[in-house]
C-alpha cells in the first residue's frame, strides 16, 4: 500500500499567505475602534450621563497629572474656603461616589479665561492616610455654576503613597466652557475652595 506524499513546504507557505493576507485585512478593516463593550460599566456610565443630563449639568473630562513644576500665575484668583463635600444637586445625580481628598490645601488658578485656550488650574490636598492616588477628574457645568470633582482610587496591597499631601493640576481642554462668569468650586470631603471664573 503507497502513502500519500505530504504537500511540498511552498504550497502550505503559499496556502497560509492566501488565507492570513485577506484575513488580516478585514479584521483591521472593520474592527471597531473602540474598546469591547463591557456591560456594567457602560450602561452604568450611560445612566450617569442621562442623570446629569436631565439635572441640567454638562460633564467635561479633564486632564490630571502630577507635574514636578508649578504653573506661573501672575495674576491668580482670589480663593476662599467651601463647605466639604459634593453640592446637594451634585451628590443625588451621581451613580457613584466619588473618592474626595479629605481637603483642598490650596489653589493657584487664573481669575479669567478664553474659550480659545485650554484652562489648567493646580492644587494641593490631604488624605486621611498613605493609600490614595490620582485616578482622573470632571467638571461639572451648570448655569452659573462649575464644580471641579477630583477623583482619587486606593492604593492595593502594601502599596504607599510617599506622603499624604499630593500637588495635582488639572487642565480644562480649550473650547470646553462657554463665555460668561462662573463661580467655580474646587471639592475636597471636608474642605473646598472656590473662586470666581471670567470666560471671554
Amino acid at each position: 500500500m503507497s502513502r500519500q506524499r505530504p504537500w511540498p513546504l511552498k504550497w502550505v507557505a503559499l496556502a497560509v499567505l492566501l488565507i492570513l493576507g485577506p484575513y488580516t485585512f478585514l479584521r483591521w478593516h472593520y474592527r471597531k475602534p473602540n474598546p469591547a463593550f463591557q456591560p456594567y460599566h457602560d450602561i452604568k456610565d450611560q445612566a450617569n450621563t442621562l442623570r446629569l443630563l436631565s439635572a441640567g449639568f454638562q460633564r467635561i473630562s479633564l486632564t490630571a497629572e502630577r507635574p514636578a513644576d508649578p504653573l506661573r500665575i501672575g495674576n491668580a484668583a482670589a480663593t476662599k474656603a467651601a463647605p466639604g463635600g459634593l453640592p446637594a444637586s451634585l451628590a443625588g445625580t451621581l451613580v457613584d461616589v466619588p473618592l474626595l481628598p479629605t481637603q483642598i490645601s490650596s489653589v493657584t488658578a487664573a481669575p479669567e479665561t478664553s474659550t480659545m485656550f485650554a484652562y489648567p488650574l493646580e492644587f494641593t490636598c490631604a488624605f486621611a492616610d498613605n493609600k490614595q492616588q490620582l485616578n482622573g477628574a470632571y467638571l461639572y457645568v451648570r448655569e452659573g455654576e462649575m464644580i471641579v470633582v477630583p477623583n482619587f482610587e486606593h492604593l492595593t496591597g502594601d502599596l504607599l503613597a510617599r506622603n499624604r499631601e499630593s500637588f495635582v493640576r488639572l487642565t480644562v481642554p480649550a473650547g470646553a466652557l462657554k463665555p460668561g462668569k462662573y463661580e467655580l468650586t474646587l471639592v475636597g470631603e471636608r474642605g473646598s475652595r472656590a473662586w470666581s471664573l471670567m470666560v471671554k
